[in-house]
């Protein structure tokens, strides 16, 4: 592997999952980005999945798609958020994607007959990925996930361990996460499961360079020294990272601790600038501000036991609201329970607004189909999100007279398929990684709602998808009180409907949440809040 001029971070975790890896390695971008360098970071995960779209989001939360059509970690959302820049499929290594590589190389005869093991050549095929994604940028941070001492983690610890000997101890950098637990007790915060976290990533042949201590709450800087004391650590490279208001504090309190001024010399980074920072600061006091204005945006979903599978979803709710001064309540709302609610109007009543977001298979769908309809009947202002719109379709149809109209995802056998299976995806509906991923164009009707908050008339968004608006019912669409408004330009399929005579009632085949960002929210959220705040305010 040749020298680079590219300085490499690697953070890992130990102690338990959940630290919060993902937040520090998006933090530290962020600052390194405000300096003026220019960042890329990557998220190597364990599993033995080729990526993340056939993973449960009950248990990993949301699949977040890249522009270039990669379904990722959540993480990389994170990034995006934290970093402003634009992640692409090589920001995401999943075990499952090099050990496949790993195997077709031996069966194409790329090892010449040698015994393909774990190290060299599976640790080899990690650090090209590393490598490629790093090419070309001042700074790539790497996160590894899982936590140290995994025996499914073991090829990427050594994989970064090698990685050094191959660019220069100089350019790379190790980050460790580890948990401070409080005993509540004896009133003490205790150092010990960090001190043999620190101990099992020495054994594996890394020594950290900076540690950050998570806590539930804040620690003594006597917790600092006694972490200094036993791992040999210095006390200026341990930062001590609270329990926050908001994720946004992290970078802010990253940044008032000094830590990053021990980052830039250990890697010998000279930036342009100071950080520039006033932009985040004046969105983070956004954010934890109490507004004299608030709004419930009902969130319909079937995933409510862990909320990160919205996590995008959400962080744009929130970023609007920030923008548009109010505070906003998110109201979530079972879509599974709303199905066998005798009464659904009775929950949805306690919202101001209520979004429909993406998903898949037929379970909670007349839930969501029922909060389509009644926003379409109160004038609720209401956004649907990929099968939000499949929803906002179904129920406009149905009040049209189509009582029997659905998507052939639920129904293959519905006589008014108002939703159906793109032609080249039939037959592949059960598998992974056959959608319409990334980026595609929409052009906007000129007189639309849409093309007014947008602000423009051709606009680029990421998808996530299989089943499409039927363009045979299109010309239906204005007798149901909707209209489409939003067309992809090489294919002709429907991109956006809103509802005729409504304050705001928009729904896309795309996902907008993937583009919002904390300092700038999407239009399309940005505008659901407007309209709320204006309908509520009468």
């Amino acid at each position: 592997m040749a020298r680079s001029q590219t300085k490499y971070i690697f953070v890992t975790g130990g102690v338990l999952s959940g630290l919060g890896k993902g937040i520090t390695a998006a933090s530290i971008g962020n600052l390194l980005s405000a300096r003026g360098l220019s960042v890329n970071l990557q998220k190597c995960d364990p599993y033995l999945n080729v990526d993340a779209g056939l993973l449960n989001p009950r248990e990993h939360g949301e699949v977040f798609v890249t522009k270039d059509g990669a379904e990722t970690d959540l993480d990389l959302g994170h990034y995006e958020r934290f970093t402003g820049a634009e992640m692409t499929g090589e920001s995401s290594l999943m075990a499952g994607r090099v050990l496949a590589n790993v195997i077709a190389d031996e069966r194409a005869g790329k090892y010449h007959g040698d015994d393909v093991q774990i190290i060299p050549h599976l640790t080899a095929a990690i650090q090209s990925y590393i490598s490629i994604a790093g090419n070309g940028y001042d700074v790539h941070i790497v996160e590894i996930g899982g936590t140290v001492g995994d025996y499914e983690s073991l090829s990427f610890i050594e994989a970064i361990r090698e990685f050094s000997l191959h660019v220069g101890q100089q350019d790379c950098l190790y980050v460790h996460v580890v948990y401070l637990p409080f005993l509540s007790a004896s009133q003490e915060t205790k150092t010990k499961p960090a001190q043999n976290s620190i101990r099992e990533l020495r054994g594996l042949g890394i020594t950290p360079d900076i540690l950050v201590g998570r806590s539930e709450y804040p620690a003594n800087n006597g917790v600092k020294r006694k972490l200094s004391l036993y791992s040999g650590i210095d006390e200026e490279a341990i930062v001590l990272l609270p329990n926050a208001k908001s994720i946004y504090e992290v970078p802010l309190t990253l940044e008032d601790s000094g830590i990053m001024q021990v980052i830039t010399k250990r890697l010998s980074i000279v930036s342009a600038k100071e950080a520039q920072l006033k932009p985040w600061r004046d969105m983070v006091k956004r954010a934890e501000r109490v507004y004299d204005r608030k709004v419930t945006v009902g969130l319909v979903g079937k995933y409510l036991d862990n909320s990160d599978t919205y996590m995008s979803v959400v962080e744009a709710i929130r970023s609007a609201a920030w923008w548009n001064d109010c505070n906003v309540n998110i109201l979530w709302i079972d879509a599974v329970k709303l199905s066998k609610d005798g009464n659904p109007d009775a929950q949805l009543d306690k919202c101001d607004a209520l979004i429909v977001p993406g998903g898949f298979g037929s379970r909670g769908v007349e839930g969501k189909i029922a909060a389509a309809s009644y926003a379409l009947r109160n004038g609720m202002p209401y956004l649907g999100l990929c099968y939000g719109l499949h929803m906002a379709v179904i129920a406009a149809a149905r009040s049209g007279g189509l009582d029997r109209a659905n998507t052939t995802e639920v129904d293959p056998d519905t006589p008014d398929p108002v939703i159906d299976t793109m032609d080249d995806q039939r037959g592949k509906e059960s598998t992974g990684g056959t959608m319409r991923l990334g980026n595609y164009d929409c052009e906007l009707v000129s007189d639309s709602l849409a093309a007014k908050v947008y602000g423009t008339l051709k606009i680029t968004e990421r998808h996530r998808h299989r089943w499409e608006c039927n363009l045979k019912y299109v010309p239906a669409y204005k007798s149901w009180g909707i209209r489409a408004v939003g067309f992809n330009p090489a294919s002709g399929l429907v991109e956006v409907i809103e509802g005729t005579n409504q304050p705001y009632f928009i729904a896309s085949q795309f996902h907008p949440e993937f583009k919002s960002r904390p300092t700038n929210p999407h239009p399309l959220f940005d505008g659901l809040i407007k309209a709320t705040l204006q309908k509520t305010s009468r």
